[in-house]
Parts: structure tokens; C-alpha cells; sequence
């Protein structure tokens, strides 16, 4: 995460962005989709973690949530290390990866620029988590977020974004349960 950008408010919901190194397009395979989404549960499970939205994008997530052991910043290093580790050793132990060699040069690549890193790198460092204060401004990032995929051209109704919480808000838990009612009182002023 960049030293700039901070999470001011530790109970507070944030709005937060990463990329893949290079904007890599690593999620065009279920496998790696359903490490996020294993990622996801585990935090709620096991990291007090509440998710209210969220969008697993080819090369990028969007996420909208809060910890509820107020540790919003090592929540997100956790799971941005732990989705790391298993994408990259799914990638290094997928036979049917065509793109592995060239997948996992750009990873070294970026890590050899990056101090923090040992051999490869997965995820941009940067978050720039914006604090959610408002009902208007937490759905202005829900709705971002849910129409992502329809601006990128991949669907034309955010709910057939399968990897999507757009789903969830149309009743349709079928992916990832997500915590909509802690949000929703932030949404009634609206």
C-alpha cells in the first residue's frame, strides 16, 4: 500500500481498488476466480472481515468493506499476500496455463523493481481506500463498482457479471454472500 493513502477511520467502510502488476488480465480462468472467492469467505469467516459489494475484474477487484476488528489496512495486506501466494502457485501448477511462462516473467519482473518483494510480484501496492461517510457516496462506489463490467464492454446488465455483488442485491447469493445490512442504514439517508 502506498504510503500516501491510509485508512484514517479504522471501523469505518472503505471503497478500495488493486490491480495486478502490468494490469495483467490473470482472471480469464475459474481457477483463479475461485481463489478470490475463497479468499473473500475465509476473511469473513476467519478475519472479521464484512463485504457489502464487490467485483472481481480480469486484472483488478473492487471491494467495499470494513473490518470489524478495526484493522482495515492488515486486513487488506492479508488477503492481497494469501491471494497472491495461491494464484501464483496455481498459475506455476496449471497444465493447461498457455500463458504461464510469459504470466510468471512479468511477475518476477515487477518484483526485481520492488524491494518489498522476494521473487515475484501479484498485485499493484497501491489501495487508495476512500473512506465511505455517506449514503450518497456509498452508493455513488456501489454502483461503480456494479456497472464495471458493462463499461468494459463484457455484459450488458451488471447482474450477468457473475463475479459481482449486483447479483446479491437482485436476491442471487449463488457466488459470495456479501453483508448488505450494515450498509443499508447508510443508504436510507440517501
Amino acid at each position: 500500500m502506498s504510503r500516501k493513502y491510509k485508512f484514517q477511520n479504522p471501523s469505518g467502510a472503505y471503497f478500495v481498488s488493486f490491480a495486478t502488476v502490468y494490469w495483467i488480465d490473470v482472471f480469464v480462468r475459474q481457477a483463479y476466480f475461485s481463489i478470490l472467492q475463497e479468499a473473500v469467505e475465509h476473511c469473513r469467516t476467519k478475519k472479521e472481515m464484512e463485504v457489502f459489494a464487490y467485483c472481481f475484474m480480469p486484472s483488478h477487484v473492487h471491494l467495499v468493506f470494513r473490518s470489524q476488528n478495526d484493522n482495515p489496512g492488515g486486513l487488506l495486506r492479508d488477503f492481497k499476500g494469501f491471494t497472491a501466494r495461491k494464484i501464483i502457485k496455481a498459475i506455476k501448477e496449471n497444465p493447461q496455463e498457455s500463458r504461464k511462462e510469459w504470466l510468471l516473467r512479468l511477475m518476477e519482473h515487477a518484483g526485481n523493481k520492488n524491494s518489498n518483494v522476494g521473487k515475484r510480484q501479484f498485485w499493484q501496492q497501491h489501495n487508495k481506500p476512500i473512506e465511505l461517510w455517506s449514503g450518497k457516496v456509498i452508493k455513488q462506489k456501489i454502483d461503480y463498482i456494479h456497472n464495471n463490467p458493462v463499461e468494459q464492454g463484457f455484459v450488458t446488465d451488471p447482474v450477468d457479471w457473475k463475479y459481482s455483488s449486483a447479483r446479491n442485491y437482485a436476491e442471487d447469493n449463488s457466488i459470495l454472500k456479501i453483508d448488505n445490512e450494515g450498509l443499508h442504514l447508510g443508504m436510507m439517508e440517501l
